[in-house]
């Protein structure tokens, strides 16, 4: 199900518009619920806490890096004058397609998103039209959202929380429903102006510390790379009716240009050929407690110090996180976001496939 989009990917984008969970969030959960988010995360590239799951830069940062635009500030985020005048991201942690529920991490679903979105660019317009030239630098006008880049990477905690739950059966079963409510999003920025979209897939859930340690107790549960099964087996489905959703979306829209992004084949490929990329530990956690195989332990974060089993522990950074995939058994580490990254921007892993446009030198800014 191949549709050439008859659009040109064009990367002078005026502005960007980021909407997703962990894996780009910003700021946006630490500061929409007041959490604290220390070092060791954030140890490379800020030196300080970024407020991002991670030891340094998201895809996200990369990605902005390389189409020449800045690091996009979290909507929540009050503090630190920030300016959104080239974009702003919306992901959250933990956030879902579906609409949260009482405990679900974040309540900053997909849709819950969308909204805040659609309340920025209602009053960032309102402030640019009464205050003449004093919000210019800040805020994006009018013709930024219709030229903007819309980019979406959700879908992990939908598929990866109801295994807790369900069956496999039953996770595949509910895959559609989980779809009809990210096309409904998709739709609602559509008419909002929005005509650019950026869709990533969701990567090889099997292979997180975090589902390895709580689903692949059992060996025969795993594949030959260590990964659970069964949430690889979901991830794809999911992938494969995802990537039909943006080829039907694009002909149902033809003046919107789509771009479905495979990031699941980009960190299989990470996690298989590991060596040959200059990584020497595929799933083990860099920040975590336990050591080997995993180091993963669920009742602590990375940084934290807590009582375990009577003993005073802090899950603490490996000496070098360059040679890890994995930061804290759930997200990656920078290196891996640049490794992914470099390769998101080679084209060949998008539909439409792009290399043959590609403006970029990879240079990828160390």
């Amino acid at each position: 199900m191949y549709i050439q989009n008859s659009n040109a990917i064009d990367f002078d984008y005026l502005s960007a518009f980021n909407f997703g969970d962990s894996n780009s969030d910003t700021g946006d959960l630490v500061a929409g619920l007041g959490i604290r988010l220390d070092l060791p995360n954030g140890q490379n590239s800020f030196k300080t806490s970024s407020q991002r799951f991670c030891d340094g830069r998201l895809i996200i940062d990369f990605l902005m890096d390389e189409m020449d635009l800045p690091f996009l500030n979290p909507y929540l985020d009050s503090l630190g004058l920030p300016n959104f005048k080239k974009g702003c991201n919306f992901a959250a942690a933990g956030s879902t397609i579906l609409p949260a529920n009482p405990t679900s991490v974040s309540p900053f679903s997909f849709d819950l998103q969308i909204s805040q979105f659609i309340r920025f660019k209602s009053r960032a317009l309102e402030l640019l039209s009464k205050t003449g030239r004093k919000y210019e630098k800040y805020l994006p006008p009018l013709d930024y959202y219709s030229k903007g880049l819309y980019m979406i990477d959700i879908g992990q905690n939908d598929i990866a929380g109801a295994f807790y739950s369900k069956t496999l059966d039953q996770v595949l079963a509910s895959i559609p429903s989980i779809l009809e409510t990210f096309e409904a999003g998709l739709k609602r920025l559509y008419e909002e102006g929005g005509r650019n979209f950026w869709i990533h897939n969701t990567g090889p859930l099997g292979c997180l510390a975090q589902n390895i340690a709580k689903f692949g107790t059992d060996s025969t549960k795993l594949d030959e790379f260590g990964c659970v099964s069964s949430h690889n087996q979901a991830a794809k489905l999911f992938n494969l009716q995802l990537h039909a959703l943006s080829n039907k979306f694009q002909a149902q829209f033809p003046d919107s240009s789509v771009t479905y992004v495979d990031i699941f084949s980009i960190k299989s490929n990470l996690i298989a050929n590991y060596s040959r990329f200059g990584f020497e530990k595929p799933l083990m956690a860099c920040c975590g407690v336990g050591g080997a195989p995993l180091n993963y332990d669920n009742r602590i974060s990375c940084g934290q110090t807590k009582v375990l089993d009577g003993i005073s522990v802090t899950a603490k950074a490996c000496n070098d996180s360059s040679e890890y995939i994995n930061w804290d058994g759930i997200h990656y580490t920078e290196a891996a976001n640049q490794f992914v990254s470099s390769q998101i921007l080679t084209g060949k892993y998008s539909d439409p496939p792009f290399s043959d446009q590609m403006p970029f030198f990879l240079s990828l800014k160390f």
